[in-house]
């Protein structure tokens, strides 16, 4: 018995843009400018994530630094499924070297699904320092929460089947070109 796949796109590379660049200026509103901000990825397609959306935010207020304010958050020895899924290689954690304690600290992330990566990340963010308010970015938010945690800046809400896959595809992750970026949900 074959089972057929249907792929639908629901982002193409324009609109993964433009909603980077609203979460930018969501994230400077919020802010109430840029000052004390850092942006942590979660790897994989968070930490790309994370430098455009780093990217925008100096384009919008210059006083904001991105090298210093940019930085990537492994969860892998986090995450609460290590004992139930194959291991995965550690990607390396950059910490901002604005630092953390006092911060506002972004969690940037590609797919906000079941809750548990973003605990992990609190939970790995919490071992490196305490920031004043930590705040959460997703491009993509499915829904299907099984912890009590929401997005702060949300790219595109797309509700889903919990059999559907939703696929995040980017210039620096997946060697596309990034005019080819998109994202798209399997059923």
């Amino acid at each position: 018995m074959s089972h057929s796949s249907e792929t639908a796109q629901v982002m193409a590379a324009p609109d993964i843009d433009r909603a980077l660049t609203r979460i930018a200026h969501e994230i400077v509103e919020a802010q109430r400018g840029t000052e004390g901000l850092i942006i942590l990825g979660i790897p994989r397609r968070g930490v790309p994530l994370a430098q455009r959306l780093g990217a925008k935010l100096a384009s919008i207020d210059p006083g904001f630094d991105s090298e210093s304010s940019l930085g990537a958050l492994d969860i892998t020895m986090y995450r609460d499924d290590l004992r139930t899924t194959a291991a995965r290689t550690p990607e390396p954690t950059s910490l901002p070297t604005a630092g953390i304690d006092g911060a506002t600290a972004v969690l940037v992330d590609d797919v906000l699904y079941s809750g548990r990566t973003v605990r992990a990340a609190l939970d790995a963010l919490a071992d490196y320092g305490r920031p004043a308010v930590v705040r959460l970015a997703v491009l993509v938010d499915r829904g299907h929460r099984e912890l009590p945690i929401r997005a702060d800046h949300v790219g595109k809400n797309i509700p889903t089947a919990r059999h559907e896959r939703v696929a995040v595809r980017l210039a620096e992750i997946d060697g596309i070109a990034r005019e080819a970026e998109e994202v798209v949900i399997t059923r």
